[in-house]
């Protein structure tokens, strides 16, 4: 019984199905937060469906610099990134087996969407004071997307590392040790936010 779940998690259907099913998830918060940034340009003071306290609050998070770094609404950076995401999954679920230098090119360019997804949270956390349950959920998604393309690109060898520490990473992912590090990643992803706002997530 473990033998065959091991096969499964380790089968493509698994592994792409997951990436697409966590792409989508990001692109449909993405979606959702655009729309609310739009209706907070139009109106900053408009009370959004995901303002329910003073921590679980959208409109406090939209309203911040954070929000929009680079000029405009991060989340229409999921708009455009999310779909490559679902095109790599949905083509690969096909029998699609994308080049060496373009399965390396997306992990360089979504560990990096990762790393500025998590500056979003930790601005959220400790600066802004608020959270949106849509960005939890893209920081989630995120990191499963980012989880099953590594799993990818390290069975694969996509990644132009050195064979010896190729090697340990193959072994690492073919004895579940990625599995492990991502449930423990999520489980202190939730910690942190109890611990840092406790009862007020819910006051």
């Amino acid at each position: 019984m473990i033998a065959r779940l091991r096969r499964i998690r380790h089968s493509n259907a698994w592994i792409f199905g997951t990436m697409l099913f966590s792409a989508c998830l990001s692109l449909t918060a993405s979606f959702v937060l655009s729309v609310d940034a739009i209706a907070l340009a139009k109106d900053p003071a408009t009370s959004l469906s995901c303002n329910i306290n003073a921590v679980i609050s959208c409109g406090t998070v939209g309203a911040s610099w954070q929000a929009h770094l680079f000029g405009f609404p991060n989340a229409f950076l999921g708009l455009i990134a999310e779909p490559v995401v679902i095109t790599i999954a949905v083509a690969s679920l096909g029998g699609v087996r994308f080049p060496r230098w373009f399965m390396f090119a997306a992990q360089v360019v979504y560990t990096l969407g990762l790393i500025f997804a998590y500056w979003l949270f930790y601005e959220a956390m400790f600066t802004i004071g608020a959270l949106c349950p849509w960005c939890l959920l893209v920081t989630v998604s995120t990191t499963l997307v980012f989880a099953t393309l590594t799993h990818v690109n390290i069975r694969d060898g996509n990644l132009l590392l050195p064979g010896r520490l190729a090697a340990t990473l193959r072994r690492g992912v073919e004895a579940d040790v990625d599995a492990m590090l991502v449930t423990i990643w999520l489980l202190v992803l939730v910690l942190a936010v109890v611990l840092k706002y406790g009862s007020a997530l819910f006051a």
